[in-house]
């Protein structure tokens, strides 16, 4: 397979910078300027996907013994599962873009990919990114061919998204060998195939009985672990999920994965990616099932008629691809931003001294990105599936036909890697806390739209000009409504602002419609300066977005506003979100004809 390299550089902008900067068109990264060598790799993925999954979707989908397992290590005679590996240890060593056209175009089954996701991500880079030397050369060659298949055990019965509640202990043997294990894991993606489990547990001193939160790898075999039978689930039904028990299991000492205690920052590190990555399955199952959504209503006749004609099964085929093309633009200038910091840490090292960069860092710093794109691209996903079912009417309800399965595969999506309610949390406090850390000009952003509502309105001051002027004047619309609205809430509650969750929900919502729109606007520009014959439909799926955001932001900080103040001064504000609300609606109907009308033509996703 060959390696892939960013076709341009792309500004490595802060994380969270997005809400409070404004960037350009050649600045963000989008799908619309890979390389050669990058289409090779999407190109690869997608001829994996067609012909050796789905072949064997039936198969995947019925447990069929001997059938996921070998399609793993096909996976990995292609390089798939080596793309995050170093490759002095066996892997690839692609960069995030590289890796994210992996995971992307190889989404042809839901299970398959939850199984390959498991695996290159929350089970192999706490390895790749904790691990001692040692550690690595014993494991990373086998998990790159998928000789050993990773799983990852954090959830338990008890603590789920309270991940630091676990009750699973360690204790340091007598002869201090080993360290032994009590306690059972839960919802363990590979559970039943996995030959390399990363476990969490609080190491407990026999002694003061002090607890520190720690990882763990055990092989396969080792006495004292048991996996425990498969769950029957709603959906990715082909994937295995099993419980794990450990009754003194006797791990070596040296198979401690990290400091002793430093445990959670092994567990939320690689979460980042493993939302980032999901957010990309997404995208690739998305566009499948427009796909199918497409050609299921060009074939379908009804009234002497196909039904793609009719303009409400337009309506949903223009919907979905307008979610779609957010999605999938926020994920690659995601990449590209991760890649451009890399890049950039790479760059800032002495030619004289080996570069040792701290990727987790690096990837933290996108968090809030990362969670935005896994809530974001879950819930397209999630409208795209429902509406696939729609069109189809009573054929997308019977297993004969692939829509029952998108429908009931797309809602663990929102659950793993930190349900969306969770993720939603995340992103409205995360920018908090990076503003009180005086690592992003949050508060002065806000700060500066507070003064400026309370100045009497302007008039006859105009916008930018140019294509996608209306867009970008609403992209900075919602940017203004976000930030009023978190600087109401901030000097309502204060410090005691983290414990509203509706707010820092609704919060978050604004900041998701911010990126994915800015991210949707920003390719549709560049797509329009370089003459793209896709210019035209970009235009019209961003027209679509922004009135979306603009209505959606709007609701979302009324609720804000009516649970922050009362009387005169509540009715104040609202007039204020009234005047930063207010704008003229594109003709929804126009842009959705010639969006749908564009996939129709095409037969595909139009992007």
């Amino acid at each position: 397979m060959p390696s892939s390299s960013a076709a341009s550089p792309i500004v490595a902008a802060a994380g969270g910078s997005f809400l409070v900067e404004s960037r350009t068109p050649d600045e963000v990264f989008t799908p619309d300027q890979l390389s050669e060598e990058q289409r090779q790799i999407a190109a690869t993925a997608e001829r994996f996907a067609r012909e050796e999954i789905q072949p064997r979707i039936a198969a995947i989908e019925a447990k069929e013994p001997g059938v996921l397992p070998p399609l793993l290590r096909k996976a990995a005679e292609l390089g798939f599962t080596a793309v995050d590996i170093p490759e002095e240890y066996g892997g690839m060593g692609l960069d995030k873009i590289g890796s994210t056209l992996i995971v992307d175009h190889i989404a042809m089954l839901a299970s398959f990919s939850t199984a390959l996701g498991a695996h290159i991500g929350i089970a192999t880079l706490p390895l790749v990114w904790y691990g001692t030397d040692e550690q690595k050369r014993r494991y990373l060659p086998k998990l790159a061919t998928c000789e050993l298949i990773g799983a990852y055990g954090l959830s338990e019965a008890s603590s789920g998204s309270d991940a630091m509640n676990i009750r699973t202990r360690a204790v340091l043997s007598a002869d201090g060998s080993h360290y032994i294990l009590n306690g059972e894991k839960q919802w363990l993606t590979n559970g039943g195939i996995g030959g390399l489990y990363t476990v969490f547990a609080k190491i407990v001193d026999r002694e003061t009985g002090a607890e520190e939160f720690s990882a763990f790898l055990i092989e396969q075999g080792t006495p004292g672990l048991t996996v425990g039978a498969e769950e029957h689930k709603l959906g990715v039904r082909g994937s295995s999920t099993c419980p794990l028990v450990l009754q003194d299991c006797r791990v070596p000492k040296e198979n401690l994965l990290g400091e002793p205690g430093k445990g959670h920052h092994i567990a939320f590190n690689v979460l980042n990616v493993g939302r980032f990555k999901l957010g990309v399955a997404c995208v690739g199952g998305a566009r499948l099932a427009l796909g199918q959504m497409i050609r299921y209503a060009k074939d379908r006749r009804a009234f002497g008629k196909s039904i793609a004609e009719f303009g409400l099964i337009q309506r949903k085929i223009s919907a979905s691809a307008s979610k779609l093309y957010a999605a999938e633009s926020m994920a690659y200038r995601t990449a590209g931003l991760i890649d451009s910091r890399l890049a950039q840490n790479a760059a800032d090292v002495e030619p004289s001294k080996i570069p040792r960069i701290d990727v987790p860092r690096i990837v933290e710093e996108y968090a809030v990105e990362c969670s935005i794109l896994k809530v974001y691209g879950s819930e397209t996903l999630s409208l795209v599936s429902d509406e696939l079912v729609a069109t189809m009417g009573g054929y997308g309800y019977v297993e004969e036909y692939p829509a029952e399965r998108y429908y009931r595969d797309a809602r663990i999506n929102r659950i793993f890697e930190g349900t969306n309610e969770i993720n939603r949390l995340i992103i409205s406090g995360w920018l908090m806390k990076r503003a009180m850390k005086g690592k992003l000009p949050l508060l002065a952003a806000i700060q500066r739209v507070m003064d400026e509502v309370t100045q009497p309105p302007a008039f006859g001051t105009g916008g930018a000009g140019g294509a996608l002027a209306r867009e970008t004047a609403l992209v900075e619309a919602v940017k203004r409504i976000g930030l009023f609205s978190a600087g109401v809430a901030s000097q309502r509650f204060m410090t005691t602002l983290e414990e509203q969750q509706e707010i820092m929900a609704d919060l978050a919502d604004m900041i998701c419609h911010v990126y994915a729109l800015e991210s949707a606007l920003l390719r549709a520009r560049k797509l329009a300066s370089a003459g793209s014959s896709k210019a035209a439909v970009a235009a019209a799926m961003t027209g679509l977005l922004a009135d979306e955001a603009m209505a959606l932001a709007e609701q979302a900080a009324r609720r804000v506003l009516a649970a922050c103040g009362e009387g005169d001064a509540l009715a104040t504000q609202l007039a204020i979100l009234r005047r930063m609300a207010r704008f003229t609606p594109a003709d929804a109907v126009a842009l959705s004809r010639v969006v749908a009308r564009e996939a129709i033509m095409l037969g595909r996703y139009p992007a």
